[in-house]
């Protein structure tokens, strides 16, 4: 008979799903029961002389097999790793089994009644319409008991999911929209640098400065939407208003070759009062709100990760290299320490100290007392010979000693005089270890070291130094 062979193999798919469903275990074992005892009478059937059989036992075999097969897959349904979406769209489950039983209780009344065999007797107690009814309540009552708990825990582990995407969602946008303003904001470069009028200035009121020298005041103000510092020069040269503006005019043009992200940006300068007898000199240039690189380092209340550590370096050689990379051969900056380093909003470290520097020289007075000057960024060679050329490989050894605080977040050689700096770099050929406790990479070691090798030849050039700490800040990223 045709349909034997597939009944047996589909009975026995049944029985291994059966062993893997995830809900409706009592449903799905109750069905495996009825499916037992029909291939019971399906194998009896087999072994029967195929000219006995009846066509009426041949449809209900033809039927079986149909039915398994739909048995078979809801089942499966129950196996599967996204049953809860399943269930959810079928409807009544319990509807689906009271088919696909009732289904099987008709083919047992078939084949059992054309067979007529003793066992008959013992198999009909599986299909009893009494007992299996209740038999089959109460495995469906234990089914949906379970079901339930399991639709809760699925609810509760999606509704965690849902959470947990929407405060991601949240921090998107946040981030998106922070995008968006900073692309909607002016830029600094996009400002020419030129003579500014007293009226395009807004001062910060109380108008008090927040940083003093002997000859300067330098407030917090706002020009053209930018917040501004404005340098206000108290003790100055008996210099004409004239005079001043034929130095500006001449060092705009050196000025406009050093627009770049990491140099502070100089926006001009302002006269006010110009044809009184006493005019006021003001320059205007960005306003860093973190102060000075050293003074970011000095903060105990400032967190500093390894990745912004890195980050950091990475923006004081940028502001270098584009010093470095003006069209004057030799341009160097001639004082390269942490605190020509200013540090902006998002500790985006900017290089100063240069700008604008020719206007200044015309408009303050030389200082008769001259400070003394640590010696710990003076690279070997000018250190033991004051006459040797200050170059940039000199300048790229000032730049290791700076990128070496960032990451110790310490004062090179402090303590020290400058005998024995002297002693210690000239003789010694000694670099200031970095601790293992700074969270410092180990490439970023390398590179800070490679910048005071003692040999100017081992040092890297400003341009090399970026691209090694792109790759280094890349690296901590991932």
């Amino acid at each position: 008979m045709d349909f034997v062979d597939p009944i047996l193999s589909a009975a026995s798919q049944i029985y291994t799903l059966v062993e893997n469903v995830k809900a409706n275990k009592k449903r799905c074992r109750r069905v495996r029961s009825r499916v037992e005892a029909l291939e019971y009478l399906v194998r009896s059937i087999k072994k029967r002389d195929q000219g006995r059989t009846s066509g009426e036992v041949k449809k209900a075999l033809k039927e079986l097999s149909i039915t398994l097969g739909s048995a078979q897959e809801l089942i499966k349904k129950y196996t599967v790793a996204n049953w809860v979406e399943r269930i959810l769209k079928s409807g009544s489950h319990g509807d689906e089994f009271n088919s696909v039983n009732e289904r099987l209780n008709d083919a047992f009344q078939v084949l059992s009644g054309a067979l007529q065999v003793e066992q008959g007797n013992m198999l009909y107690k599986v299909f009893e319409q009494t007992s299996r009814e209740k038999e089959d309540e109460e495995a469906g009552k234990e089914d949906d008991i379970e079901l339930k708990t399991l639709l809760q825990n699925y609810m509760k582990d999606q509704t965690e999911k849902i959470e947990a995407m929407m405060k991601e969602f949240e921090c998107l946008k946040v981030n998106v929209e922070k995008v968006v303003e900073l692309l909607n904001k002016p830029k600094v470069t996009n400002e020419v640098i030129r003579m500014i009028k007293p009226d395009e200035l807004k001062y910060e009121h109380p108008k008090e400065p927040f940083m003093k020298t002997s000859t300067s005041e330098v407030y917090r103000g706002e020009y053209h939407g930018f917040t501004v510092a404005i340098k206000r020069y108290t003790d100055t040269l008996n210099t004409s208003a004239r005079e001043v503006r034929s130095v500006f005019n001449k060092e705009v043009e050196t000025m406009k070759r050093f627009e770049s992200p990491n140099i502070l940006r100089m926006f001009g300068i302002c006269v006010q009062d110009e044809d009184g007898p006493k005019p006021q000199f003001l320059i205007i240039m960005e306003y860093c709100e973190k102060g000075s690189l050293r003074q970011v380092l000095d903060s105990e209340n400032c967190k500093l990760s390894g990745t912004r550590k890195a980050r950091m370096c990475l923006d004081a050689a940028q502001g270098l290299y584009r010093l470095h990379q003006t069209e004057e051969k030799y341009k160097v900056h001639g004082c390269i320490n942490s605190s020509k380093f200013l540090v902006a909003e998002g500790y985006r470290v900017k290089l100063g100290g240069f700008e604008l520097a020719k206007t200044e020289t015309s408009l303050k007075k030389t200082s008769k007392d001259k400070p003394s000057r640590s010696l710990c960024y003076s690279s070997p060679q000018r250190l033991n010979d004051i006459n040797h050329a200050y170059s940039k490989e000199c300048e790229i050894y000032s730049l290791g000693i700076v990128l070496w605080e960032i990451t110790t977040r310490k004062k090179p050689f402090e303590g020290f005089s400058n005998t024995e700096i002297y002693q210690k770099v000239c003789k010694d050929q000694f670099q200031e270890p970095i601790p293992e406790d700074c969270d410092c990479p180990e490439q970023l070691g390398l590179l800070i070291n490679a910048c005071r090798a003692y040999d100017i030849f081992k040092r890297p050039s400003a341009g090399v130094l970026v691209d090694e700490l792109r790759r280094v800040v890349a690296q901590l990223e991932e």
